[in-house]
């Protein structure tokens, strides 16, 4: 697309994956100066962490088709920790509102992941620990990795993507964002879309 512009940007905790709010929350409009973009994916409003913004149509609509899709991967702190089975579970699939989700990459990691402090901390209870997970997702339902952790029984208390497909988000803090050039974006995806 002739003008197409696409930036990445780490949604902040609280902040809608939209530009405007009846109600007045916070939009993405608080955190992003360009007009005319969109999202190419969401992120909910608990969630943290990486979009893509674009005004290319073209590309967010082969984005969303099944063959475009680009796997999503997340930090994902859950309430105690996971065992053997509910790893396993989450690696082939579990089923949620009645549709068996497609396989995960997941990994438990060793020890928490450096982030920023989250504007509104977790809950947190002292008798309770809490592990952090890694999820590669090549599907994109509302909710999912916290509808999944739970369905295993291990309730997601704070969520970040760190990547989508080859867009990684690096040193952004929550709120930064960075342009990436149209020549790169093609390159990038153009083995995957």
């Amino acid at each position: 697309m002739r003008g197409a512009r696409y930036f990445l940007l780490n949604k902040p905790y609280g902040v809608l994956c939209q530009f405007t709010d009846p109600a007045g929350r916070p939009t993405l409009a608080d955190w992003f100066p360009v007009a005319a973009m969109y999202a190419a994916g969401r992120l909910d409003t608990d969630s943290e962490g990486l979009l893509l913004l674009t005004n290319d149509g073209d590309l967010i609509h082969r984005l969303a088709q099944p063959e475009g899709k680009q796997p999503k991967t997340y930090l994902a702190q859950v309430e105690r920790i996971p065992d053997a089975a509910a790893l396993l579970s989450l690696r082939q699939g579990v089923v949620i509102e009645g549709r068996r989700t497609q396989p995960a990459q997941v990994e438990l990691l060793d020890a928490a992941p450096i982030l920023w402090e989250r504007s509104v901390p977790i809950r947190f209870r002292l008798s309770v620990p809490t592990a952090w997970l890694r999820m590669a997702l090549t599907e994109g339902r509302n909710r999912q990795v916290r509808k999944m952790t739970a369905a295993v029984g291990f309730p997601t208390l704070r969520l970040v993507r760190v990547s989508i497909g080859p867009f990684e988000i690096g040193d952004l803090q929550p709120g930064q964002w960075q342009e990436v050039p149209p020549a790169q974006v093609r390159l990038l995806l153009s083995s995957r879309v």
